[in-house]
C-alpha cells in the first residue's frame, strides 16, 4: 500500500482543468518534490489530498483511505502546511499551538507534554510568548510547521514552505524536513527552488498544464541530456582562455556556449563517452593546453524547462500512470 495514491484524478473550475487526469504514487517514508509553475495544478491537488477540495473525477487515496469517502480518517494521517496560514491577533506562539493541540483532542499533562515536543523541535521555545501575528517569515513558518506536526502525522503535506525565506531560514527548514525523512515519515512538498528539492527528495514529480510531465529522481535528470541529445562540459586551460571558443568554432558536433574565468563551457551533441574522448584528444592534438575536461550536470532548472520544451515540440509525452509507477520502483502488482 502507498502512503499517497492518486488515480485519474480530475478538477475541473468551470472551463479550466486546473487537474488534468494525473496519475502517481509515493511509497511510505519516502520525500517528493512537486514541481511546477504558478498555476499548473499543484496546490489543487495537494488540497484535494488534504481533504480540503473535491475532485471532479478520478481517487486520491492516503495510506489506502479515499480522502473523499473518509476524510476524518484521512486529517487524522496527515499534516497540512499551506503556502499562507492565519495567525490570530493577540495570541502568542505558545497559546497558537496549545489551540490547536486542543482542537486535536489533546488533554492535561499528555496536552503540554506534546507541544513541548513539537516546540523543541521547531525551535519555537524562545518565542513561546512572542505574538504568534508578529513573527518574521522564517519564524511564521516553523510554527505552521510545528502545527502541522501537533498530532504527530504519518504524511506531511507542504506547499512552498520554503517561499519568501531568507538562506538561513531555508537552510534550517531543510534541515528539519532531513530530520523528518530520517524518522520515517512520508513528504510531499512543492516548491520552486528546484535545487534545494534536489538534494533533500528521493523523487520529483513535474507538473504542468494540470498534467504530469515527468516523475523520477533527481540525479537522472542532472545526468540526462539536452532536449537535441547533447551533454555539457567544462573545459579549463593552462593559458589564453579564449584557445576553447577558437577551437570550437573550427570543430563539427561541438558548440561553445560560454566563457569561463580559466576556459569555457562547451556542448558535445553526442551522449556516447567515447565521442566525448575524441573530442578531448583532438582538442589535445590540436595543440589547446587542456589541464581539466569534465562533464558537468545539468540544473534541475534546466532540466524541467527542457522536459516542458520537448513536450511543446512533440518530443515528448506526459507520463502515464505505468510510467510514474515504474520510475518510483513500484508497480501496481505490488501494492
Amino acid at each position: 500500500m502507498s502512503a499517497i495514491l492518486v488515480q485519474n484524478l480530475y478538477r475541473y473550475f468551470g472551463q479550466l482543468k486546473a487537474v488534468d487526469g494525473i496519475s502517481f504514487e509515493i511509497p511510505h517514508g519516502s520525500v517528493c518534490g512537486f514541481v511546477g509553475a504558478n498555476g499548473a495544478g499543484k496546490t489543487t491537488t495537494m488540497r484535494i489530498l488534504s481533504t480540503l477540495d473535491y475532485p471532479t473525477m478520478g481517487t486520491a487515496e492516503i495510506c489506502g483511505i479515499n480522502v473523499v469517502h473518509h476524510p476524518d480518517k484521512v486529517r487524522s494521517l496527515i499534516g497540512w502546511m499551506p503556502d499562507h496560514f492565519g495567525n490570530y491577533d493577540h495570541m502568542t506562539v505558545l497559546e497558537y499551538l496549545d489551540f490547536y493541540a486542543r482542537a486535536l483532542g489533546y488533554k492535561d499533562q499528555e496536552r503540554r507534554e506534546r507541544i513541548r515536543e513539537v516546540m523543541e523541535f521547531t525551535d519555537l521555545i524562545p518565542l513561546a510568548d512572542r505574538l504568534s501575528n508578529k513573527l518574521s517569515k522564517g519564524m511564521t513558518q516553523r510554527l505552521g510547521l510545528g502545527r502541522a506536526l501537533i498530532h504527530d502525522p504519518q504524511i506531511l503535506i507542504m506547499d512552498e514552505p520554503a517561499a519568501g525565506l531568507d538562506p538561513k531560514a531555508r537552510v534550517e527548514l531543510k534541515h528539519l524536513i532531513r530530520i523528518l525523512a530520517q524518522e520515517g515519515k512520508t513528504i510531499f512538498i512543492s516548491s520552486h527552488i528546484l535545487s534545494e528539492l534536489g538534494e533533500m527528495c528521493d523523487s520529483l514529480l513535474f507538473i504542468n498544464g494540470g498534467r504530469i510531465v515527468h516523475h523520477g529522481d533527481a540525479e537522472s535528470l542532472k545526468q540526462g541530456s539536452d532536449a537535441t541529445g547533447g551533454l555539457f562540459y567544462d573545459v579549463q586551460v593552462a593559458e589564453r582562455p579564449e584557445a576553447v571558443n577558437d577551437w570550437a568554432i573550427l570543430n563539427p558536433g561541438v558548440e561553445f556556449i560560454e566563457s569561463r574565468k580559466r576556459g569555457g563551457r562547451i556542448r558535445i551533441d553526442s551522449t556516447d563517452p567515447h565521442q566525448a574522448a575524441e573530442v578531448l584528444s583532438r582538442m589535445v592534438r590540436d595543440g589547446v593546453k587542456v589541464i581539466e575536461f569534465h562533464r558537468e550536470e545539468r540544473n534541475l532548472e534546466d532540466a524541467f524547462i527542457d522536459i516542458l520544451g520537448r513536450i511543446d515540440q512533440g518530443l515528448a509525452a506526459t507520463v502515464a500512470p505505468e510510467q510514474a509507477r515504474e520510475a518510483l520502483g513500484h508497480s501496481a502488482e505490488k501494492n
